[in-house]
């Protein structure tokens, strides 16, 4: 964060907010806003076309897809998404179905991130005229402890700085973004945690071998299957760190595959071209408090959550009908408390994921972990999701993000 020399000159714009990043968290802020016919200018260093294709992973809790439509955003969510309510534990060589909407009556939606982001981004900009600028470059967050914070930004067609004055700036543009380093460790406590293990993340062209997500426990390591369309299905292999792709050529991928999801009576996997295949390595992060001055972050800019439990997208959608709401509130009615509240309020339901992903971090990579004392007990836990109802009630909680607690 820096003090702009150029924030007070005559042609610097004023908009009530700027939001930095069009992801989900920004793009749902900024259409929030838009409702309430208040502007705000989203600013996004990719180009719309780059960010509506992105792959990213696309598992929707039922609340989340409910607060969309509340709020006109679903699109074509309701028609388009698959609807989950079983998944499958392979371990031992067994298959164990876990049928939770048999057990609470609420299912997941499957709907890729990009084809919401999609939606999103028709939703503000082609429908309800909302302002967003694509590529820009070299984006700077000015003046953020006082009433009249600004952003400057690098205008792509011209390559002259622009600067806009704002009430409040909205920072969502994840992990690697400016908002996420203008909170310095005097202003936020920045929790971490490494889990070690990396995952091999792959999308093969080949339809879904089963009707429900599949999690493979195995000494080996990890495997999921998860569909993510009748064509196209998402595949993860637990791998060492910081791994190389090019050390996972197809035969290896599809032998590993096969190896760690295999069960008694479980048909085979269906193989096909593998079109992506990347490392992830598997790490939490939380800022707290996720305000500073007039700088609210939403999203991964204010939490990571390793992909272990497939939360992410969600809490982004949590910070974002929290804080779009909290900034209506003050900018036309001038009441602050969701405002004054919001870190707080979201960051219950982010340790409450964080913890969630780090038991089930444990289930699955346990018995791959060369301890036979974790392997025990991550097979402990999983036999007693199939022995104990009470042990299944509350996992299905978790994995459905049900609790109202929050």
């Amino acid at each position: 964060m820096t003090t702009s020399p150029h924030a007070n000159s005559p042609d610097a714009q004023h908009v009530p907010v700027v939001v930095v990043g069009a992801g989900p968290a920004g793009l749902t802020v900024g259409n929030i806003l838009r409702a309430a016919h208040l502007d705000c200018v989203v600013l996004e260093t990719e180009s719309r076309e780059f960010i509506e294709r992105r792959p990213r992973a696309g598992v929707i809790e039922e609340w989340a897809v409910r607060g969309l439509q509340q709020r006109g955003l679903a699109g074509r969510l309701p028609e388009r998404a698959q609807q989950h309510t079983a998944c499958e534990f392979r371990f031992e060589g067994e298959r164990y179905r876990f049928a939770y909407g048999d057990l609470t009556g609420r299912h997941h939606f499957v709907y890729p991130q990009p084809l919401l982001v999609t939606d999103l981004v028709h939703e503000y900009a082609d429908v309800r005229g909302g302002d967003a600028r694509f590529s820009v470059r070299d984006v700077e967050l000015h003046d953020l402890d006082t009433d009249h914070p600004s952003v400057s930004y690098t205008c792509p067609a011209t390559g002259r700085r622009r600067v806009l004055r704002c009430d409040f700036v909205v920072g969502a543009d994840g992990a690697r973004g400016v908002s996420r380093t203008a909170l310095t460790r005097e202003r936020a406590r920045i929790a971490r945690h490494d889990y070690g293990i990396g995952w091999l993340a792959l999308l093969a062209e080949a339809p879904p071998s089963s009707d429900c997500v599949l999690f493979g426990v195995h000494p080996r390591g990890f495997a999921g299957h998860m569909a993510r369309s009748p064509e196209v299905t998402r595949y993860y292999l637990q791998c060492p760190p910081g791994d190389d792709p090019g050390n996972w050529p197809h035969e290896r991928v599809w032998a590993e595959l096969h190896e760690r999801l295999g069960a008694a009576g479980a048909p085979p996997l269906t193989e096909g071209r593998l079109i992506e295949k990347r490392v992830l390595d598997m790490h939490d992060y939380v800022v707290e408090p996720m305000a500073h001055g007039r700088l609210y972050l939403a999203g991964d800019a204010a939490h990571l959550v390793a992909p272990i439990a497939a939360k992410g997208m969600n809490l982004a959608l949590h910070d974002a009908f929290l804080l779009g709401d909290a900034l209506v509130a003050r900018l036309t009615e001038g009441d602050g408390t969701g405002l004054d509240g919001y870190s707080e309020a979201c960051l219950r339901r982010v340790w409450d994921y964080q913890e969630f992903s780090q038991w089930l971090s444990e289930v699955y990579h346990g018995v791959a972990a060369g301890d036979p004392f974790r392997a025990g007990t991550a097979l402990a836990r999983l036999r007693r999701l199939f022995t104990s109802p009470a042990a299944a009630a509350a996992f299905a909680e978790q994995y459905l993000g049900t609790a109202e607690r929050y």
